[in-house]
């Protein structure tokens, strides 16, 4: 009835097929990771920031420079201890035009809005688009590589809107 080919064939599509599924599972537990990430923000937390990256991290910032865990997190621990001494906070938020995972790794991309606050009043927003990698190790999902780029100062609330919420899951789990 099949040839040895055609069974093949049908082998590595289904293979393929598992490989690329879209889970709405992993997006809610990505979602995790994201909601430590905004709290290590808000909270200027380091350690939590520390928690939620992989040791095998890859920084590439602005598409000037690469760095490695202990330098990022190192930098994480500077600015918010000066943070906190200069009396600012911070406020983050995300939003995605591809979400894409499978059960070990996954490539999330969209545009982020940092809002620093002086003294409880002055406010400053930044913009800038970001691609993150996740890898699942020990179960828990892990950033891997973290770019992120302001595109020469041309990112803005516009294209922060019309990226998709956090929460805006069915988006990224439709075929």
């Amino acid at each position: 009835m099949f040839n040895k080919f055609t069974v093949l064939i049908l082998v590595l599509v289904a293979f393929a097929n598992q490989g690329n599924s879209q889970s709405l599972n992993n997006l809610i537990e990505i979602n995790k990771v994201w909601k430590k990430f905004y709290l290590a923000y808000d909270s200027l937390d380091y350690k939590l920031m520390a928690e939620i990256h992989s040791n095998k991290l890859i920084r590439i910032s602005g598409g000037k420079r690469i760095l490695e865990y202990e330098t990022y997190i190192n930098n994480y621990k500077t600015n918010f201890e000066k943070a906190k001494e200069n009396n600012f906070s911070n406020k983050i938020s995300l939003r995605f035009f591809e979400r894409i995972n499978n059960d070990s790794i996954a490539s999330e991309r969209g545009i982020y809005k940092l809002v620093r606050i002086e003294n409880e009043k002055n406010q400053q927003a930044y913009y800038g688009q970001f691609h993150v990698l996740f890898i699942k190790e020990k179960d828990e999902w892990k950033i891997l590589m973290d770019y992120d780029s302001n595109e020469a100062n041309n990112i803005g609330e516009k294209d922060y809107l019309k990226a998709n919420g956090i929460n805006e899951l069915d988006m990224f789990t439709q075929n």
